[in-house]
């Protein structure tokens, strides 16, 4: 069950940072807006990729690039907000739906590893 809220809620962001992305350039911005494009689709590219991973190691190695990506994410939502380009409530919601992604991503990495440690 949480794979999947994962697979629908990555799958979301995705279009919100794609959204963000087109009115980001309409304002002519394009060093970041570029940056945020491939990090915040990249997070449930890579996670629909670990549903056909070769193996519990290749499944959480996939996991763990979608929360580096969603780290990376994160980073550039708060340059946006501090640089202008994000209003405040637009930063906060974007900046809540990218963290409740590692949150899931964590949990899900985790339950991973723990189940491969029972089975070892």
């Amino acid at each position: 069950m949480q794979e999947s809220k994962l697979r629908t809620q990555s799958l979301d962001f995705a279009v919100s940072i794609i959204n963000l992305v087109k009115d980001l350039k309409s304002k002519h911005e394009s060093i970041i807006s570029n940056q945020i494009g491939r990090s915040g689709t990249s997070i449930g590219a890579n996670i629909r990729e670990a549903q056909y991973a070769h193996g519990k190691p290749d499944f959480i190695a996939k996991l763990q690039i979608a929360l580096k990506e969603a780290n990376e994410t994160g980073y550039w939502l708060e340059l946006l907000y501090r640089t202008g380009y994000l209003r405040e409530e637009e930063f906060k919601a974007l900046d809540s739906a990218c963290a409740n992604l590692r949150v899931m991503l964590i949990s899900s990495i985790n339950t991973t590893k723990q189940n491969m440690n029972k089975n070892s």
